[in-house]
């Protein structure tokens, strides 16, 4: 396990030192919603090897007095199953800043104290932040704000989103894990995507492996655009085209609980 914060850590201390911040969409500019000819594929890129990502899609069992769920804490991250049970959950943004995107089964009745970690390539921290439960379970986003350190480039860093279901310091949480790596786009790509709206903007992201900006354009869509049904479809096609179909329903939560 490479959750090297601590797991165990009393979350006490660290909730009342914080703000709690359910991560809401910006909102975007008016655009004009061409339509793409095709369905977007995601093209992924292939993991490092030396050393893997590692990392944990799923939160997995229920723990201590965590409410059981129909879904289980999900990461909206692609993720590979490599010989030997090894999975890698691993992803590229070519932003300082990044969205990451969630799905939280528990709501704010289950009253679970819950934080985002980022680490670096040597599990230093380098911030973190208390997440408040929505009203109804669905997406998050976390997105790491203006104040918080610049992702540098060709730089890895590993992410956690945890839920402590008991107050005694040696019960771990629930979780999930991965690695996120910021790189930078060829300058004729950077030039296609200074012209294109935004439906265009997320098929070039994903045809290039970009998985962080090509979701958050996806859903930043989908969250004006709530009855388009094309773009529903979209979205769940790329859900599924990662494995995660089984979230691919869930609600996208537009507002703080």
């Amino acid at each position: 396990m490479r959750l090297l914060f601590g797991l165990t850590l009393g979350y006490a201390g660290f909730l009342a030192s914080q703000t709690l911040a359910l991560a809401t969409p910006v909102p975007m500019a008016s655009h004009n919603m061409k339509t793409i000819s095709q369905q977007v594929n995601f093209n992924p890129p292939k993991p490092p090897a030396d050393p893997p990502p590692g990392g944990r899609p799923w939160g997995g069992a229920k723990r201590g007095s965590c409410p059981q769920v129909k879904q289980d804490l999900t990461a909206l991250v692609p993720f590979t199953q490599e010989p030997h049970s090894v999975t890698n959950v691993w992803a590229l943004t070519t932003s300082a800043h990044p969205t990451f995107w969630f799905y939280v089964p528990y709501s704010q009745k289950a009253n679970l104290p819950a934080k985002f970690v980022l680490q670096d390539q040597q599990s230093n921290e380098v911030y973190q932040q208390a997440i408040a439960l929505p009203a109804n379970p669905g997406i998050i986003s976390v997105s790491l704000p203006a104040n918080a350190p610049t992702l540098a480039v060709n730089q890895q860093y590993r992410w956690f989103l945890t839920f402590a279901c008991e107050k005694q310091e040696q019960s771990p949480p629930v979780y999930v894990e991965g690695v996120v790596k910021r790189v930078s786009l060829r300058p004729e790509i950077t030039k296609e995507l200074q012209t294109a709206t935004p439906l265009q903007q997320f098929a070039i992201y994903a045809q290039n492996g970009i998985w962080h900006e090509a979701l958050t354009t996806l859903a930043k869509l989908r969250q004006e655009h709530p009855q388009d049904t094309a773009l529903k479809t979209q979205w769940q096609d790329l859900l599924l085209s990662i494995r995660l179909g089984n979230v691919a329903a869930e609600p996208i939560l537009l507002n703080k609980p």
